[in-house]
């Protein structure tokens, strides 16, 4: 799959979901690099050859007016490279708003930097326990958990800033401003001819594309259509009607990692490398937990090997004395060879009552994390692994620790991603980094983050 060009870009509207697509990426046996915004061409050339490049952003908690502006400099980006597919990564769920992370804002500012009219949507990630029908979404509440429709889910229904309360992804997209959604329906993958049925598929599907893009062909306009997923083996099918329109035109596809999963399907590459193991950390772990969502407050509760310390959301951002108190506890925690796990929400999943808004407390929270791995670092001690829970503060945590990229370590389990960071500080140079959004894991992940289970 080497090529003289990247076969394959991507920008993740958070920093957790873009490391579920390294992971496919660089399991399948590509050269893959996450870099922390447009990189530098310095910071490109210290990457080396590629064969899928990716951009970790923070569209999906913006206002659509920041979002045009973070994701026209990626498109840019993008169009200069010139990967025969740009990868718009949102999240499996779907959360999003008309007023934050606009999917259909970020849409409309990427298409104009491809060339492709056809924009593919697709619905669902079966890996992940997320599974789209007939355009309506449903996922699994946790890893095996119980499935939902969407506007039904325990969690999603009442998510704190963007609650789902549709179903039907073409209606959901259509209110944030996204016109002329079509859809291809699950029905259509399947064989419909018992004596032929490989033919036959591939002859309705590509048939059924085709109607699609003569429509609003005269006027050049946008056509996004929306593809159903329900089943891990409709991946190839779909990846090769994306690949094979990418290779008309550059194309812009939308969706979770199940994007980079199709293509890696049809590419005949599944899992080419393994996942390394899950080795030991090599000294004590920092782990925090900014994300409110009840699956995260139950991991928490879970997270036994840890001296867990409670902290007041407020406080840290309005205090020093007390952000001061709490770093020299964390480090305390650490020199003494405790892994330490903070966590800013309550373990029962009540709401948050801290008159603070979640972007302070994720601001505020990867400051004091960045702040320990430093004094660390002076200690002679730096930290190698480090595991975060939120989007918001992992995107910000990221920043905080002046890292321009990642590359893929290995899985801590499906959806989350061990990462090695790449800094031009040696002490953050190699380090080991667990991103991961709420609704991500088993309640054993921050032990199986240990690599001792």
């Amino acid at each position: 799959m080497t090529t003289s060009a990247p076969l394959y870009g991507w920008y993740g509207d958070d920093f957790t979901g873009a490391t579920d697509t390294l992971s496919v990426l660089a399991q399948a046996g590509l050269r893959s690099m996450l870099f922390m915004g447009v990189p530098s061409a310095e910071a490109l050339a210290a990457a080396g050859p590629l064969d899928a490049v990716g951009i970790a952003g923070a569209a999906r908690a913006m206002p659509p007016e920041a979002m045009r502006a973070e994701m026209s400099a990626v498109g840019r980006f993008f169009e200069k490279l010139a990967p025969p597919v740009l990868h718009y990564k949102v999240c499996s769920t779907f959360d999003s708003a008309p007023h934050v992370g606009n999917i259909a804002c970020g849409i409309q500012t990427l298409h104009p930097f491809v060339s492709n009219r056809w924009v593919p949507i697709l619905g669902g990630q079966p890996s992940l326990g997320r599974y789209c029908a007939f355009s309506n979404l449903f996922a699994a509440a946790g890893t095996g958990g119980a499935v939902h429709r969407i506007d039904r889910h325990p969690t999603m229904r009442q998510h704190p800033v963007t609650p789902m309360g549709e179903a039907d992804l073409r209606l959901h997209l259509a209110r944030q401003g996204l016109d002329g959604i079509t859809a291809l329906h699950y029905p259509l993958y399947e064989a419909t001819n018992d004596t032929d049925t490989d033919a036959t598929t591939t002859d309705a599907l590509d048939a059924a594309v085709q109607a699609l893009l003569a429509h609003g062909a005269a006027s050049h306009a946008m056509a996004p259509t929306l593809l159903d997923l329900t089943t891990p083996g409709q991946l190839a099918t779909v990846g090769r009607l994306l690949w094979q329109q990418s290779q008309q035109a550059r194309l812009l596809a939308v969706g979770s990692s199940a994007v980079a999963q199709a293509l890696v399907a049809h590419w005949g590459k599944p899992a080419l490398t393994a996942a390394a193991p899950l080795v030991p950390a090599d000294g004590p772990v920092l782990a925090w937990a900014g994300s409110l969502s009840p699956l995260t407050a139950a991991q928490v509760q879970a997270a036994t090997a840890y001296h867990r310390i409670a902290v007041d959301a407020q406080r840290l951002c309005s205090d020093m004395a007390y952000a001061q108190g709490l770093q020299d506890n964390l480090c305390a925690g650490l020199h003494s060879g405790q892994n330490v796990l903070a966590f800013t929400g309550p373990t029962d999943g009540a709401p948050l009552a801290a008159a603070v808004s979640s972007t302070d407390i994720a601001q505020a929270s990867a400051d004091l994390i960045a702040r320990v791995v430093q004094a660390r670092a002076e200690r002679g001690a730096p930290l190698r692994r480090i595991g975060i829970a939120g989007g918001d503060t992992s995107s910000h945590a990221v920043q905080a620790l002046q890292l321009w990229g990642l590359s893929y370590k290995t899985t801590v389990c499906p959806g989350v991603t061990l990462s090695s960071a790449h800094s031009a500080a040696p002490s953050r140079h190699g380090l080991e980094l667990m991103l991961k959004g709420g609704q991500m894991g088993g309640t054993d992940l921050f032990e199986r983050l240990l690599g001792t289970a």
